[in-house]
């Protein structure tokens, strides 16, 4: 009896079994399709009002990209009348909230072959867009073993991953040989592209959780550097994904065909865009055009002028030669006309430099030691900084904003206000960039370096006074309990493992390092081009 029943539940598994596979292979066979962000909506997935306690992700995803999100708004920043007067501009044959062009980065609009279902192109730029197709992994995913890296098989981009994050966003904020924002774009009436990972996520803002969870509870990274983390990979990622595009533009391998050199959106905008007066007050003509012929605008080194003191610091052999690459970049592209195949072959060269500091920043450990000597080589560098142009000043301001901002974690300074003041001061003089000055610029990086050592002065000063006393108060304490173990037990004086004297190390440890951190500044953050 036991050997029949054995026997109909084995044919009752092979039956399932046989139907099974071929579902299977058929949804392995069946193309990757998009199905819109109203998919991740539910109030049991991403779409509740408020974090879930007890979960390893917020849940309430979609309700944070719905409500304050840009990026649910992008498609509708075509429907204005500058976008209008763009679309007129560029000849686009079409409105621009029609345009393939502009929905490229405005917005979810994959061709119908891989639609997996109705949805919206006027919600934006949505959840598929940076997470990638959902309809091979959006069921399984929610599955408590369900192993992340399943998704990414089927599909899923793995933003959790640093360096593929800013990949990501950089396909839009800084472009691909299919989309992207070049100089005719820009004179139409286009923003400039700038973009800077930690700054960009939190003025987004971050819809997920900071630190990343494993489980409930159980963080996988440190929670005071993630914002320096993504500052500082983010760079290199950055620096190498603009200088493949300036490879590809150089070898005109642009997807529209277009033979556009020199490319111009290449160059610092603000060298030929900006207000002009008196010649006496011309703070260019006063520091002349070092490395260029007067009247040649130069290249924009934005993406370096930062990156490089934070590269030297890091890994100084791959620093050392970028600097060399670039340095031929530089002088080549701030040449009127530009040698293509010169330029090609020093971007080239460089980019995968780029991408070797990338890779040991994404998986450094980060300490306030790091933090505060980018702090200062920031500010040290005050004048050839302001002088690498306007988009360069805002990635400083930018920086010493990441970084205050995670240094004072596990600090508190006396004078906190004071240096949040002046890092806003550095914002403020960005807000128009025709009327950028690098020399007042310079100034109040310097003044801002002022202050900040006030605070690390005196930071050292407390973390000084707390080491004294606590070694004062270790000996006094030495001292007693050795009077004590001679007078009860003489032998017990001399023995390490002693109860008592593990008792007062115990005592001793939980007074070293009792600080604690005052959560960060929340500083405000810059909010993009006002000009």
């Amino acid at each position: 009896m036991s050997d029949t029943s054995n026997s109909c539940i084995l044919r009752v598994v092979l039956c399932a079994w046989l139907i099974t596979i071929p579902a299977l292979l058929s949804a392995q066979n069946e193309p990757i399709k998009y199905i819109g962000p109203g998919s991740c909506a539910a109030t049991s997935c991403h779409g509740s009002v408020k974090p879930i306690a007890g979960s390893r992700i917020l849940q309430n995803e979609y309700s944070t990209w719905i409500i304050k999100d840009k990026h649910s708004r992008a498609y509708q920043a075509l429907t204005g009348d500058v976008g209008e007067r763009m679309a007129h501009i560029l000849k686009l044959g079409a409105k621009a909230e029609e345009a393939p062009k502009c929905l490229a980065c405005h917005s979810l609009n994959p061709p119908p072959e891989q639609r997996g279902r109705a949805f919206e192109i006027s919600e934006g730029v949505s959840c598929e867009n940076c997470h990638g197709p959902a309809s091979a992994w959006l069921g399984p995913h929610t599955t408590k073993s369900w192993a992340h890296e399943k998704s990414v098989a089927l599909g899923m981009h793995d933003t959790r991953d640093v360096i593929h994050r800013t990949e990501k966003c950089l396909e839009c904020h800084l472009g691909t040989k299919s989309k992207s924002v070049d100089h005719e774009m820009i004179a139409a009436g286009h923003p400039d592209l700038y973009f800077e990972l930690d700054s960009f996520s939190a003025v987004m803002p971050r819809h997920w959780k900071v630190p990343r969870e494993s489980e409930p509870g159980k963080p996988v990274e440190d929670p005071a550097w993630v914002g320096v983390r993504e500052w500082s990979t983010g760079q290199a990622v950055q620096l190498r994904v603009a200088l493949e595009r300036l490879t590809w533009r150089a070898k005109n391998e642009r997807a529209d065909k277009k033979d556009v050199w020199p490319e111009y959106s290449e160059l610092s905008c603000v060298a030929c865009h900006h207000a002009l007066g008196a010649s006496k007050d011309s703070w260019r003509q006063e520091h002349g055009y070092i490395g260029r012929r007067p009247g040649d605008p130069a290249w924009n080194s934005s993406r370096y002028a930062v990156f490089r003191l934070l590269a030297k610091q890091i890994d100084s052999a791959n620093a050392l030669e970028l600097d060399r690459q670039l340095l031929t970049v530089s002088n080549e592209m701030s040449k009127l006309n530009a040698d293509r195949n010169a330029v090609a072959s020093a971007a080239s060269a460089a980019a995968p430099l780029a991408q070797r500091i990338a890779e040991r920043l994404a998986a450094m450990q980060f300490d306030q030691a790091v933090a505060l000597r980018m702090l200062q080589r920031i500010s040290d560098d005050a004048e050839n900084i302001a002088l690498a142009d306007e988009r360069a000043a805002e990635q400083a301001a930018m920086a010493l904003d990441s970084l205050y901002i995670a240094y004072s974690k596990d600090s508190k300074p006396s004078n906190a206000a004071e240096v949040r003041a002046a890092i806003n001061g550095l914002f403020q003089q960005l807000e128009n960039p025709s009327a950028y000055n690098a020399d007042q610029f310079a100034s109040s990086l310097r003044r801002q370096n002022h202050v900040s050592n006030r605070f690390i002065d005196s930071s050292v000063e407390s973390c000084t006074h707390w080491i004294f006393r606590a070694i004062d108060e270790s000996i006094r304490n030495m001292v007693l309990w050795v009077i004590v173990l001679a007078v009860h037990d003489a032998a017990a004086a001399f023995a390490v493992d002693s109860p008592r004297l593990g008792a007062w190390r115990s005592c001793a440890g939980a007074g070293c390092g009792a600080r604690s951190g005052n959560g960060g500044v929340g500083a405000p953050r810059y909010s993009g081009d006002q000009s």
